[in-house]
């Protein structure tokens, strides 16, 4: 049976982040598998493990270092995931949704979320930054949404639209930044999966037809949970492979990894460039 969490919970583990650090943060970034480095940038730094966070999840996957990053970055206050736990690690969508509540009680308001992901689309190239225009919440779909339970009203309301999931204006200014840094970025729909198995050639085929542009495991759960909450997010997918569909490759975690190495310095120059004009 799932124990759903109180407000009682989300203020217990707010008060242990606020016992570490006086920042108040407006900002609030969750990094993907093997774009970590991007909290290398942050300044004036305060780490807190998640292991010494109550009901915080832990991380458990490679590339997920599993720590919260707390400073300044391009002159903002900001609030770093460096990792996040997956649902396919055992934990309820409560549980992954819980850190953006948290971030929403410590005064984050606008959320800014990065994966690694396939690249369904077949023009994408490894090493490509897609903007998430929109996404196919998959899990949520088909029963396992991090709303589900009780609602608590402070954070929102029992029925949110997600229309607008994504806000236009700051994918406007993302794509202006882009455009003047010359970074030739895509954009597209993500596509989430429960993992942690990659996909068949035929559910490739599936993700193609109903207009998925890059699939993962992740940032659907923390995007509902943002939303609900009243943030504002933006939205990336670092496409670390092309999903096959015949040509032989294998995907493998490793790669996505090594790729990351070649987008979080790209991405890193978008978020600097874009942070100051928020």
């Amino acid at each position: 049976m799932t124990t759903y969490f109180t407000m009682a919970d989300y203020q217990e583990t707010v008060a242990a982040i606020q016992a570490r650090t006086d920042i108040a943060p407006k900002i609030g970034m969750i990094l993907g598998s093997g774009l970590g480095p991007l909290a290398e940038a942050v300044e004036n730094v305060t780490y807190i493990s998640y292991n010494d966070l109550p009901h915080w999840p832990v991380s458990t996957v490679e590339g997920h270092s599993g720590r919260l990053v707390i400073g300044q970055l391009a002159g903002h206050d900001v609030i770093v995931m460096q990792g996040r736990s997956h649902f396919y690690e055992g934990y309820t969508m409560q549980q992954v949704g819980l850190p953006v509540r948290v971030m929403k009680l410590l005064g984050v308001e606008t959320m800014i979320i990065t994966n690694a992901a396939g690249g369904v689309n077949q023009s994408f190239s490894v090493g490509d930054i897609m903007l998430i225009d929109d996404h196919i919440n998959l899990p949520g779909m088909i029963g396992q949404n991090p709303l589900f339970g009780p609602n608590l009203s402070e954070f929102g309301p029992r029925f949110p639209s997600m229309t607008f999931a994504y806000d236009p204006d700051l994918k406007q200014l993302a794509r202006d930044v882009a455009a003047e840094l010359e970074l030739g970025m895509q954009s597209g729909v993500y596509m989430a999966l429960s993992g942690p198995t990659y996909e068949t050639i035929a559910e490739i085929r599936f993700l193609q037809a109903v207009g998925a542009d890059a699939v993962g495991m992740s940032t659907t759960h923390e995007v509902v949970t943002a939303v609900h909450a009243g943030m504002r997010v933006l939205g990336f997918s670092g496409v670390t492979n092309i999903c096959n569909i015949g040509d032989g490759d294998v995907p493998n975690h490793e790669e996505v990894i090594e790729a990351g190495k070649v987008i979080a310095p790209n991405l890193m120059k978008l978020l600097q460039t874009l942070l100051p004009r928020l």
